[in-house]
Formats: C-alpha cells, structure tokens, sequence
C-alpha cells in the first residue's frame, strides 16, 4: 500500500456549535456538511476534498486533552503566504489562544489552541530550493516573524 496524502483529520470537541464558530473565524474553515447533531465536516476554501476537518460532540464533560497523554500531538494548516501568520498572530491573540511561535527552518508557525485545548499549527513553507541545510533538520527556534515578512513575503519579491 501507497499512502497518497492524509486527507481530513477528526477532533472530538465537547460544544459542536462553540467549534465549528471557532474554526470558521481563526482558519476560515466552511461546513461542508453535518451528521446529526453530534457530526460536522468543515472545508478550507478551494479544498479538493469533501472536508479537512471533522468534529464529533462527545459532550460538556468531556476530559480534556492530556498533554503528558498518548494522542494527537497537533494538526498543522498551511498557508499559501507568509503574510498570512501575522493575521493567524493578530486573530489568535485576541482570542486568547495563542500558544506560541516557531521558526523550523524549512517552515515558519504561529501555534494555537482550540476551546477544548486541541492544539494546532498554522505553518507557511519555505519554498523547497531555500531549504538547504534544513532538508534534514527541524531546529525550533523563536519566530522572528517581521524579518521573515521581510525576507519572504509578497513585497519583498515584487
């Protein structure tokens, strides 16, 4: 067997309604469709899949994710621009959610946490002929988020 690519990924959160809000507003995300009141499907614009984001209710009292715990460490959502991260920076802030910022060398990240406590990363990649010495490490630096804008962005090329 030859894995193509993940297709969608599924969070068990304890409000539906609280999380399909929250992940329209942070990462833009459009329900695709719903299962009942305990299901929904949520697509990135111009997503070639039926959905890349599930959501299962499993109620208010659920525990919440242990980060010393076996499980899902994080999803990382891509960005198409660099520019990007400073808003997911912006929004995540004023939410209260942000959890952090990392430089990897072969990509730059914003981290954030869900209202249930999911952890997720909002990534932009370094174009792959830039990588060099990072084709084969993933150093965790702090994220100089200015400079990288200035080195990588939209302005910079023009």
């Amino acid at each position: 067997m030859n894995v193509r690519k993940l297709n969608h990924a599924v969070l068990r959160v304890r409000d539906l309604e609280r999380s399909l809000a929250f992940y329209e507003q942070v990462l833009g995300l459009k329900l695709a469709a719903r299962a009942g009141g305990v299901m929904a499907f949520m697509r990135t614009p111009n997503s070639e899949n039926h959905h890349d984001l599930g959501l299962a209710r499993v109620g208010p009292s659920a525990p919440l994710p242990n980060e010393q715990g076996v499980g899902l460490y994080h999803l990382a959502w891509e960005v198409d621009e660099i520019e990007s991260l400073r808003d997911a920076l912006e929004t995540l802030t004023r939410l209260g959610a942000l959890s952090g910022a990392s430089d990897h060398g072969a990509t730059k990240s914003i981290y954030g946490y869900d209202p249930d406590g999911n952890e997720f990363e909002i990534m932009w990649m370094v174009p792959r002929e830039h990588w060099g010495e990072y084709e084969n490490s993933a150093p965790t630096r702090p994220l100089d988020l200015d400079a990288e804008i200035a080195r990588w962005g939209r302005r910079a090329s023009a």
